[in-house]
C-alpha cells in the first residue's frame, strides 16, 4: 500500500484542546483534547476525505508540488 503525506495544522484553542487542518484538503478539519487525540483525529479526518474523494471519483490531492515557506512580518499589536 502505498502511503501519502499530508501537512496538519493545530491551534490550541482557548478553551483547551486543539482545532486541526489540513491545507491541502479545503474543509478537513478536526478536533482533538490534547496533541496525541489531535493527530489521531487528523489521521482518521484524512482517511475519510480521502475515502470520500474516491467514492466520487475525485482526484486525490497531494502535498508533492507544494513548498512551505515561514515567513515574518512586524507586530502591530
Amino acid at each position: 500500500m502505498n502511503a501519502l503525506n499530508y501537512r496538519i495544522l493545530l491551534r490550541k484553542e482557548p478553551e483547551g484542546g486543539y482545532t486541526v487542518t489540513v491545507p491541502t484538503l479545503p474543509g478537513c478539519i478536526t478536533y482533538g483534547e490534547d496533541v496525541t487525540e489531535a493527530i489521531s483525529m487528523a489521521k482518521e479526518a484524512i482517511s475519510l476525505y480521502l475515502e470520500s474523494l474516491v467514492a466520487h471519483g475525485e482526484t486525490i490531492p497531494t502535498e508533492e508540488e507544494t513548498l512551505e515557506y515561514t515567513v515574518m512580518v512586524p507586530s502591530y499589536a
